[in-house]
């Protein structure tokens, strides 16, 4: 792999994995852009080091919020850190289930099928341009707001809805506190990264080659710093309610996207 090639995987994986725009939705709008052959193809072990990056970049952002929860969980109470480990594993169940379940249905929906991801991409900006509009409260989510949330996640399987966007949508319309559901939403996913990736290093398929080191390594700094900036600005934006700039541009980019469908 071309270095400036792990650089714009490496930043498009950092962005993507947190602004509402839908990372698999604009993959398949550039396959059939550009023909299959013209993307370049992501190893296994390239795409495992991208999702470490941004699962760590994460991580980093919100750290003090992580050191709080684990210093709560180990005064073994059903205390508040205790609660939102909980509710963090009940909103995975849908995403884990549909997921195993549904494996191969889903993936053939991936096969550039631009109208799909042109419709899904303008739910995705009507989410976002309700949440811009909703109040802001001081309500913390729920186990019942959290299963929701977890379905929207599973829904955001589909190429054109974004993870980030629906399930963020999803809380503060279900009337949580703006910040609350942002910081619900990031941390949710860690603990699906780290699972998807324990998956992919278990499964036997992961090839390493020395040659490789610097895209890597290349590569995971670009999606690491692109994660930070990505994930700090969201962030400010749903605090501030500016979803609905995301939300036009899904809007144009969707339209676009059906309007093409139909000369191909």
């Amino acid at each position: 792999m071309e270095v400036i090639d792990a650089i714009l995987l490496g930043i498009i994986q950092g962005l993507t994995e947190f602004l509402p725009v839908s990372s698999s939705g604009h993959l398949e709008l550039g396959k059939a852009i550009l023909g299959d052959n013209s993307v370049p193809e992501e190893s296994l072990l390239f795409t495992v080091v991208l999702h470490f990056a941004t699962a760590l970049s994460t991580i980093v952002v919100f750290r003090k919020d992580i050191f709080d929860i684990i210093k709560g969980l180990f005064a073994f109470k059903w205390n508040e850190d205790t609660q939102f480990v909980a509710k963090i594993a009940v909103s995975m169940l849908p995403a884990a289930i549909i997921g195993f379940t549904f494996e191969s249905e889903l993936s053939a929906l991936f096969g550039g099928n631009i109208k799909l991801v042109g419709f899904m991409l303008i739910i995705t900006a009507l989410l976002l341009y309700l949440t811009d509009k909703a109040k802001n409260t001081n309500k913390k989510v729920s186990f019942s707001n959290a299963l929701v949330i977890g379905f929207s996640q599973a829904i955001a399987m589909l190429p054109g809805i974004s993870r980030s966007g629906a399930t963020i949508s999803t809380s503060v319309l279900l009337g949580n506190d703006k910040t609350k559901a942002a910081r619900f939403s990031f941390l949710m996913v860690v603990p699906l990264i780290f699972g998807k990736i324990a998956k992919d290093i278990l499964s036997g398929e992961l090839t390493y080659d020395s040659q490789n080191f610097t895209a890597l390594s290349i590569g995971f700094v670009a999606a690491f710093i692109s994660g930070l900036f990505a994930c700090t600005w969201m962030i400010a934006l749903v605090k501030k309610s500016k979803l609905k700039y995301f939300a036009y541009y899904c809007v144009i980019v969707g339209l676009i996207a059906i309007g093409v469908s139909f000369y191909n």
